[in-house]
């Protein structure tokens, strides 16, 4: 059967010792059927250093720290590719510490607020490499995939799963279907079969990002400037409002993970100083740092303020992308098959 595609936090890690190597260094290797993108931080007293994105394909290793381990303690945090349907999925920890949405190198305080422009709060998990100057950490999931080869295959599968594929079961074993598959996509990508792994999984992934449906909400910035952006959707009998998520331009922020069960979600979009890009008549509870309100009535007797969000039609979709241009927000429709980057709350 294929995996439950369920918003989660995974946290199982394998180590793996690398008996006298040339050069020491941390190494993360992928055993999931996924393709992910991770981050390491290291202390550097009386700050973190924080930096990434290292691409893993689907039993691949990468190098991730390229020299030898002197500076414990270290910390690895990886999300899926946004290509993948389905909510992100994401392997870390406890210790939040900031990130950005490109490549990065970020230098902050330990227990500090991002203070970077394009920088966001995630989740790391602690690495215990016990003292070694070169380790390996193996990033897997449940069910557990046994070896790098049945994850890159399971990896094969997940990407022709999420390109429309049919395939049985996404479980690392090479069977006729997935082949099948496979030479359909090679001859619609022009792949010759001598082609790379790496090139096979780079096509596979690019084309899924044009395809998929990820599920959940995101609000996505097509002007030229950052806003912050924040929701508002009725849980069960009580209204929640939430935010803040920075938007750079050309970047989506990932305000809801989880397939969507409701008729309509609503959206504000801030200029700070500046009249909302995105605003509407439905009114909801906002303060000016991050914030989840539960309810909408008496905002100003509560101490906070009232504003107008915009309303999107997200009725019998597992997904929805608000897009938001110069002019506010634009038209999308939505994403009614089953199918993110974390997002960055307002300080």
């Amino acid at each position: 059967m294929i995996a439950p595609r369920t918003a989660a936090i995974f946290v199982f890690f394998a180590a793996i010792f690398a008996a006298a190597p040339a050069a020491a260094s941390l190494k993360l290797c992928n055993r999931t059927s996924y393709v992910l993108y991770a981050a390491t931080a290291t202390a550097a007293r009386p700050n973190m250093l924080t930096q990434g994105w290292t691409r893993l394909a689907p039993g691949v290793c990468a190098e991730a720290i390229s020299k030898p381990l002197k500076a414990p303690p270290y910390y690895v945090y990886a999300q899926s590719s946004r290509s993948h349907s389905g909510p992100a999925r994401a392997w870390g920890g406890a210790t939040s510490l900031c990130v950005g949405h490109g490549n990065f190198t970020f230098t902050t305080p330990a227990l500090g607020r991002c203070t970077q422009e394009d920088a966001f709060n995630v989740r790391f998990s602690e690495i215990a490499t016990k003292g070694k100057s070169d380790f390996t950490q193996t990033l897997t999931e449940k069910p557990t995939l046994a070896t790098l080869d049945q994850a890159r295959i399971a990896g094969l599968q997940r990407l022709l799963s999420d390109n429309g594929y049919k395939i049985a079961a996404i479980d690392g074993n090479d069977d006729k279907p997935t082949e099948t598959a496979l030479g359909d996509f090679r001859r619609k990508a022009k792949l010759s079969r001598k082609a790379t792994d790496d090139a096979l999984f780079q096509a596979l992934e690019k084309a899924a990002s044009q395809t998929a449906a990820p599920a959940g909400y995101s609000v996505c910035n097509t002007t030229t400037a950052p806003f912050w952006a924040a929701i508002g959707q009725k849980t069960g009998k009580d209204w929640v409002s939430r935010g803040w998520w920075k938007v750079p331009p050309s970047n989506c922020a990932t305000a809801i993970t989880d397939p969507l069960d409701t008729d309509r979600i609503y959206v504000l979009a801030d200029l700070p100083g500046k009249k909302p890009l995105v605003t509407g008549a439905n009114k909801f509870c906002v303060t000016d740092i991050a914030f989840e309100i539960q309810g909408r009535n008496d905002c100003k007797k509560r101490g906070m303020r009232e504003v107008g969000f915009a309303e999107t039609n997200v009725k019998g979709a597992d997904g929805y992308v608000a897009k938001i241009g110069p002019a506010g927000l634009i038209a999308t429709p939505a994403r009614r098959n089953s199918s993110s980057a974390s997002a960055s709350r307002r300080h």
